[in-house]
């Protein structure tokens, strides 16, 4: 959405004669961007879930762990994207503030602001093309050594075909997250959003079929592949808009990167890597340390973990390209009138989510349903769930400060990065999940929450009061 859809949006709140679906809409945050953004993600939620079953069902507890290692593997793809998608929907934003885009897709005001739009996306289709290649020649081999080095006696897997197909579909989808990162930027979130839904629920068809025929360990290049498949006709949708910005000359305004770009970008970049520590490395870890079995129950824990983060987070993160055409225009009191209620809004969601899949975890135990031994023990799969909860306030104040065009988190990223790491590490190989999920929660809070929340304030007032 952009940012004159989002104000005419807020300011209808002092209406009176809203009908109840109008006023439940309001006080829950609902906008049509989130509302797409919830649909998606609410369909992966449930899609998750039959997902959950059929890798109980079709997947032995070795396979299951190959099936998770995969998608962990697949997330080193952070070191080559350098937090481009989400320098280039700021970059995109600021210049999309002082533009209009007809229904044609014809793009008028600024010539400026014109021209430094069409380098923004000039230069990060170069970039992601280059990208693209070189994830699929590294990605491969690395995953080829560290599953035949990890590889248990007694545990054959067939992995080989599986993992080609799963770094291929991965190196595909790896081109097209520019674009969809630069239509964000331009004002096209609800239809962004519109899409992801689509890609989910072509990729869960893929997946299960792959499951149903008993090619389990194919599914994550199914999924992957449905992905792409939508996202490239949705791209073509908008191949008016594309094709001119790509062929227009964006001299004499042309966006330097390394000196506007490349200060705010490489810091993005260190947070992001860092974030691989974070939320990845516990899989690899358990699987060399554990075997396939722990590792599959971590991945099944941190997967459902990391579902309710991007249903909470939603309530922000879609605002993400709007806040940006504020911050361009100086308006910070809509700013943050805007962002700490959606701020409420959301922590409420990930709070309620928190304790209903908590509880659904205690009954499947006490209960000893099979899934439940697909996953951790309700301890540590509760400490997990915490620590989503403190990554939900954390990734929402970063969100607000990089729609600035700064990055204030990244010594923070790089200490929790490293700290974790290293508990996961020495904890992980002595004492598993629970020694791996207790670090992780008390670093998060310690350092993650306190620090990064003292910066976010500080800046906050810094800058607008300047």
């Amino acid at each position: 959405m952009s940012a004159e859809d989002l104000l005419n949006y807020q300011t209808k709140e002092g209406r009176a004669d809203r009908s109840f679906p109008r006023r439940l809409r309001h006080v829950l945050g609902l906008d049509r961007a989130i509302a797409f953004t919830l649909l998606a993600r609410g369909w992966s939620s449930v899609a998750g879930l039959v997902t959950l079953f059929l890798i109980a069902h079709f997947l032995s507890a070795a396979e299951q762990g190959y099936y998770y290692t995969f998608g962990s593997l697949v997330a080193l793809q952070v070191l080559f994207e350098l937090g481009f998608s989400f320098v280039v929907m700021q970059m995109a934003s600021h210049e999309r503030a002082h533009l209009t885009i007809a229904a044609d897709q014809q793009v008028f005001g600024s010539p400026a602001a014109h021209a430094r739009l069409a380098s923004v996306l000039q230069k990060s289709l170069r970039w992601y093309s280059i990208g693209a290649l070189l994830l699929f020649c590294i990605l491969l081999p690395t995953g080829i050594h560290f599953f035949s080095a990890h590889a248990q006696p007694g545990h054959p897997v067939a992995w080989q075909m599986p993992w080609l197909m799963d770094v291929l579909a991965a190196s595909l989808a790896f081109q097209i997250d520019p674009l969809f990162s630069f239509l964000e930027g331009c004002g096209y979130v609800p239809q962004v959003a519109h899409t992801r839904f689509w890609q989910a629920f072509l990729g869960s068809l893929l997946a299960w079929t792959a499951m149903l025929l008993h090619h389990g360990l194919f599914a994550p290049a199914m999924m992957i592949a449905g992905q792409v498949l939508v996202g490239a006709v949705f791209v073509s949708s908008r191949r008016r808009l594309l094709l001119g910005l790509l062929r227009h000359n964006p001299d004499p305004h042309r966006i330097h990167w390394w000196s506007e770009v490349w200060p705010f970008q490489w810091r993005i970049a260190i947070s992001y890597i860092s974030g691989y520590f974070v939320f990845q490395l516990f899989i690899p870890v358990l699987f060399a340390f554990w075997g396939p079995a722990a590792a599959g129950q971590m991945g099944m824990s941190i997967n459902i973990s990391n579902a309710l983060l991007t249903i909470s987070i939603s309530w922000v993160s879609t605002k993400a390209a709007p806040f940006g055409a504020l911050v361009a225009r100086k308006e910070y009191d809509q700013l943050d009138r805007i962002f700490f209620r959606v701020l409420a809004q959301s922590t409420a969601v990930s709070v309620a989510n928190v304790l209903i899949v908590w509880g659904a975890v205690v009954f499947m135990n006490a209960r000893h349903l099979l899934l439940a031994h697909r996953m951790l023990a309700p301890l540590p799969f509760g400490l997990l769930l915490l620590s989503m909860m403190v990554n939900h306030i954390v990734f929402a104040e970063a969100i607000y400060l990089r729609a600035h065009k700064q990055e204030k988190f990244m010594v923070t990223s790089v200490v929790c990065a490293c700290l974790i790491a290293a508990s996961t590490i020495l904890l992980g190989r002595r004492f598993g999940a629970m020694g791996m999920a207790s670090g992780y929660l008390c670093i998060n809070l310690t350092v993650g929450l306190c620090a990064c929340t003292y910066i976010f304030f500080k800046y906050r007032r810094l800058w607008h009061a300047a």
